[in-house]
């Protein structure tokens, strides 16, 4: 792909996702035509298994392929990716939880990722969810940190729910009345040492409360200059974090960029 494709593929991920990049609205909403269809609350086995046949579908893996192979690190032919391991849900900071709903959990599940690897060691994570079609793959992003947020949130606080607030691109576990960093940007927010379940709460809807998806800031079309102020804080284009796999599972090709973060022991 030559540089000015990806830029114009760039640009227009950053378009479709100016349109949903308020709080509470789901990945897929770049991907379903009639918008974004409700997670199911919970990924249960039946899920899962919906989210692997997808994930380990003959076009999903030939996506790969190009995927793995657009940067030339490896050829086509050679790619061979496979998918390792099950499913696991993938949680983002709930609008619910935001709104002071009485009874609302900190995060809400989001998608379900698959880590898929390459012959050379590339790793990249799907993001499948269920859209009006039924279990779809709505995204490939470079990287583990699904899944590796997955492990360092079990070893931090056993039991406890691993989320991301993508506002920021950071990552808790959430347990009891803690919420704990675990990553760079978490520890940025709240500390190296977490804060109670309130005043997580508290800080949340400060950022974000009047920003929710029915606010004034929502009707009078901010939704973009939203995602631009996210984007600008965070360092990375928003658009092509949430929205350039996408492209590329409908034949763009560009590939969805991931910052590296450190992980908080």
């Amino acid at each position: 792909m030559t540089a000015m494709t990806l830029r114009a593929a760039t640009a227009a991920a950053a378009a479709v996702l100016a349109a949903t990049a308020l709080l509470g609205l789901a990945p897929q909403a770049t991907a379903a035509p009639g918008g974004p269809v409700p997670q199911p609350r919970a990924a249960t086995a039946e899920n899962k298994a919906a989210a692997e046949r997808a994930a380990t579908a003959p076009d999903t893996l030939a996506t790969l392929s190009r995927f793995f192979a657009r940067e030339g690190k490896v050829s086509l032919t050679a790619a061979q990716p496979r998918i390792e391991g099950e499913a696991i849900p993938v949680n983002h900071l709930s609008p619910e939880f935001v709104a002071g709903r009485a009874g609302a959990s900190v995060s809400r599940l989001e998608f379900l990722a698959s880590k898929a690897v390459s012959s050379d060691g590339q790793q990249a994570a799907l993001w499948t969810a269920r859209t009006e079609a039924g279990w779809e793959v709505v995204n490939i992003a470079t990287g583990d940190d699904e899944f590796r947020y997955a492990r360092l949130g079990a070893a931090k606080l056993p039991g406890g729910t691993v989320f991301r607030e993508p506002q920021i691109d950071a990552w808790y576990v959430a347990g009891g009345d803690r919420v704990l960093p675990l990553d760079e940007d978490a520890v940025r927010a709240v500390g190296a040492g977490g804060v109670g379940l309130a005043a997580y709460r508290a800080r949340v809807v400060e950022a974000y409360g009047d920003k929710l998806p029915g606010s004034a800031y929502a009707a009078r079309g901010g939704a973009g200059g939203y995602a631009e102020a996210s984007a600008e804080a965070a360092g990375t284009p928003v658009g092509v974090l949430a929205a350039a796999g996408a492209l590329a599972l409908v034949g763009a090709g560009a590939p969805a960029l991931r910052r590296r973060r450190a992980a908080v022991a």
